[in-house]
């Protein structure tokens, strides 16, 4: 057996230590970098709803579209008349038919244009609204406010802020006390349903690229719950946008996030969400759905942004962060 040394061990080191160097001056030891997971769900959608066709690709859609439609028209014109000749009363049927069918394209296209044409005027409110402010123009502030009340008049949801905007709009003088009494009374109530739309959108994507296996499954849901995100936002409003509007409003987003190079994981917003949970730690898959979810809610910020008459000034601009705690709490455990 060998004897127990009751003395202090030395260990030789290569090298001559530092007489100076202490446990407090050393140097941290660094710890592996964990990688936050990537949203990719949210970033290829993100891109293929900005992305700008070419000129190549215009021409070759308008003339596609163009050769289809008088092909169809073409064939419809013979089928009609070859049966009215064979049989009159089926060749009826078919020209009311095929009437009726046209009708109904007239009215969408109708439906799309009034869309458009409602999307205009809030943009052009919204760009009023920012002259006002920056010209400090009380008169410029009260025509932005007409308008504004014209455009809200007949939603019941509005009545008693139109009510009381009516009363109490003689009692202020200046730009940014008009148009933030016109904020307070009329948009902040629809600020509320519109971040109830957010928080739902940011569930449904965290949920669905956390749970569903499936390739390509989670960039439609993240495209289709956005796009369909933003329209319901446009409603809220007043912008009521069709299909093609929602999608003009949707790329409009879009283009500016990723302009911005907002649709990142870089940022303490996303670094926080993203290690905020346990099961996040454990399964990038659930870490994934949490940072989809959470550029969703920033998504949804821009489009208030986009959609709203009026800039934020009286009422506060929402937190993401809040935004994504509310919709996510629960869904995946919690610090």
């Amino acid at each position: 057996m060998t004897k127990k040394s009751s003395g202090p061990v030395l260990i030789d080191l290569d090298g001559e230590a530092d007489p100076k160097e202490t446990p407090a001056t050393a140097a941290p030891v660094s710890e592996p970098d964990a990688a936050l997971p990537e949203p990719r769900a949210m970033e290829m959608a993100a891109r293929i709803a900005a992305r700008k066709p070419s000129k190549l690709a215009r021409w070759f859609w308008s003339l596609a579209v163009a050769l289809i439609g008088f092909v169809v028209s073409v064939a419809a014109w013979d089928f009609v008349t070859r049966l009215l000749e064979r049989n009159p009363v089926l060749g009826l049927a078919a020209t009311v038919l095929v009437a009726a069918f046209v009708l109904v394209l007239l009215a969408i296209a109708l439906r799309e244009l009034a869309a458009f044409a409602r999307l205009k005027r809030v943009d052009d409110l919204h760009a009023a609204a920012d002259s006002a402010l920056a010209h400090e123009d009380a008169t410029e502030a009260r025509s932005v406010v007409e308008r504004l009340t014209r455009l809200y008049r007949g939603r019941d949801d509005l009545k008693w802020g139109l009510d009381r905007l009516k009363d109490r709009k003689d009692d202020v003088f200046d730009a940014d006390d008009i148009l933030g009494l016109a904020e307070q009374e009329l948009l902040v109530p629809l600020d509320a349903v519109a971040l109830r739309e957010i928080e739902a959108a940011a569930r449904q994507v965290a949920t669905v690229t956390a749970i569903v296996p499936l390739a390509l499954a989670d960039v439609v849901t993240a495209l289709t719950a956005n796009i369909r995100m933003i329209r319901r936002i446009a409603e809220i409003y007043g912008g009521r946008a069709g299909a093609l509007g929602a999608w003009r409003l949707t790329r409009a987003v879009m283009t500016h996030l990723v302009a911005t190079g907002a649709v990142a994981v870089g940022d303490d917003l996303i670094g926080s969400v993203a290690g905020g949970t346990a099961l996040s730690r454990i399964s990038r898959r659930f870490g994934e759905g949490i940072v989809n979810g959470a550029l969703t809610a920033r998504v949804g910020v821009a489009a208030m942004e986009v959609c709203r008459p009026l800039p934020f000034t009286r009422g506060k601009r929402p937190s993401v962060t809040l935004i994504v705690k509310r919709a996510l709490t629960g869904l995946f455990g919690s610090r």
